[in-house]
């Protein structure tokens, strides 16, 4: 059985280059693990957690193991946020659509699964790489909107439908989804958001942009000098006494006191 499983890619020529390696031709196939999905965030900027971040991860390789021992027809694109799984694709029938839902429900760490699975052919290579450009334009678009963080969404696109993941605002989720709308070759838009309050996503924005302060250590109290013993004569020591200086009467000359005496 063939299947393909990629990370999430930000760079549109990347995307399309996977997508375009991974095609397959319309009817029933052995099942194909892949899809048109962009950007998940920097880890810098992600609002989720590290360690929610690589549970995805893993979450989307355990996916692909348990899609490769169903052993079913169909093309199957597993994507998760946060450990809510999307599914998108197409398999042959609704018990197929079932069996693949259960699957992915059973793997460890996941909360939620979102299933979007179309019973039907697998689409075509044409309409696949359409989806491919197509979510590239909305990611973009994102970017441009000066009002959100496009690092918070991620962006899945299927048979002209984009599907929008991240945890955002209502503000946010109700702006992105009103863009993703405007832009053309978008069939429907389905909201997979987790939602923050205004509170919630302030307390995140402050924790991620304030450093963790340093410690830094207390001054050294500076030791005083204890003074030597000082010795008569030297700076520190008292003076000793002087004899009192006489004072001449009125009209008495004085001799300078470095004269010798007269004979």
């Amino acid at each position: 059985m063939n299947f393909t499983t990629r990370p999430a890619l930000g760079l549109a020529a990347t995307v399309l280059a996977a997508a375009l390696a991974a095609g397959l031709t319309s009817g029933c196939a052995p099942l194909l693990v892949a899809g048109a999905v962009v950007g998940g965030g920097m880890a810098l900027t992600d609002r989720r957690t590290s360690g929610a971040q690589l549970e995805d991860q893993s979450i989307e390789f355990k996916a692909a193991a348990r899609m490769r021992e169903l052993a079913t027809l169909g093309r199957v694109n597993v994507t998760s946020y946060n450990r809510t799984v999307l599914i998108t694709g197409e398999v042959p029938g609704a018990d197929e659509k079932l069996a693949v839902e259960r699957a992915v429900a059973r793997v460890e760490n996941v909360k939620l699964v979102v299933n979007e699975l179309a019973v039907g052919d697998n689409a075509p290579l044409a309409t696949r790489s359409s989806d491919t450009v197509l979510a590239t334009k909305v990611k973009a678009t994102l970017i441009d909107a000066k009002d959100l963080q496009a690092n918070a969404f991620k962006v899945v696109a299927e048979r002209g439908i984009v599907y929008l993941m991240g945890r955002v605002t209502e503000r946010e989720a109700t702006r992105g989804t009103d863009l993703t709308r405007s832009i053309s070759g978008v069939q429907r838009v389905v909201p997979v958001f987790e939602l923050l309050s205004e509170a919630e996503l302030a307390s995140m924005t402050r924790g991620g942009a304030q450093p963790a302060p340093v410690a830094t250590p207390a001054p050294l109290p500076t030791p005083t000098p204890t003074p030597a013993p000082a010795t008569p004569g030297t700076v520190g020591a008292p003076a000793p006494p002087r004899e009192p200086m006489e004072v001449p009467a009125p009209g008495v000359p004085v001799a300078p006191a470095s004269a010798a005496p007269a004979f």
